[in-house]
């Protein structure tokens, strides 16, 4: 596999995280892999074959071609069909707000097809981008595209940006009461706030980025144990820890760290 990353523009540097590529040829004998939740929105462009996404144990659906996945509260196990062909925006945790043409909580765990999101204008930019023969050109095609939309939109809520910011910086291990103290805002507003611009409630959200931070030292191998890497994250103990590993990546963490899951090697390994 070949996973490139690309920075945006500093204009839209606010809203996008990073734009991606990943091409792999197709594989003799396809294999499931898991993407684990890592707070952030996502917009598709499969300019490869598609990918099959497993809705449950025996039950799977083709992901559309082009397409924005809404927040993952679980893991979500994907398959290639063939060759894969990928360009993608990452956005902030917040950052998809101002691009939200329907409620982003409806998103949740979905796909949704940029013709639902955008209309017309969703099939136009999904036609220019997969025809576009270079990374270059994409960029400058979603650049153009967003920045057009993003001219008659409201910005970020100041709350939720210094919110979200407050967490990451924690690495998600301040509790809820000690964030809305901190920011001197009600829980309940908080709350409130985060389900319109993000999708995930505070507290979904500090677990993520805390299980994060713990991927990053499970996959760099910076731990001694499992009870070290517990420790680390400042989990209660370690039943707390293994609940949460497995509610966000279907495995315990010994089962994590024996088991080959390229894309999140590729994703969040340093």
């Amino acid at each position: 596999m070949e996973y490139q990353t690309y920075r945006p523009h500093t204009d839209l540097s606010a809203f996008i995280k990073c734009y991606w590529t990943l091409e792999s040829p197709e594989e003799e004998k396809a294999q499931k892999q898991t993407i684990v939740p890592d707070g952030c929105m996502e917009m598709i462009f499969h300019y490869g074959d598609l990918y099959r996404q497993y809705t449950g144990k025996a039950t799977s659906i083709i992901q559309p071609r082009c397409f924005v996945f809404g927040q993952l509260s679980q893991p979500l196990e994907i398959e290639p069909t063939g060759a894969t062909g990928i360009f993608a925006i990452r956005f902030h945790p917040e950052g998809f707000t101002p691009f939200a043409t329907i409620p982003i909580k409806t998103m949740e765990n979905r796909a949704v097809p940029l013709t639902e999101l955008f209309g017309e204008k969703g099939n136009d930019i999904a036609q220019k981008i997969l025809t576009a023969s270079t990374t270059h050109k994409r960029i400058t095609l979603i650049e153009t595209f967003l920045s057009e939309y993003l001219a008659n939109t409201d910005v970020i809520n100041d709350i939720v940006k210094s919110v979200v910011d407050t967490i990451i910086t924690a690495n998600g291990q301040l509790s809820i009461h000690e964030i809305s103290e901190q920011q001197n805002i009600n829980r309940r507003k908080l709350e409130r706030n985060f389900a319109l611009a993000i999708g995930l409630s505070p507290k979904q959200l500090s677990k993520t980025i805390r299980l994060q931070a713990t991927l990053k030292l499970l996959l760099n191998k910076q731990f001694a144990s499992f009870t070290h890497l517990a420790y680390e994250a400042e989990y209660y103990d370690q039943a707390h820890f293994i609940k949460d590993f497995k509610e966000f990546t279907g495995l315990t963490p010994k089962e994590f760290y024996n088991d080959n899951l390229k894309l999140s090697a590729l994703f969040y390994k340093d």
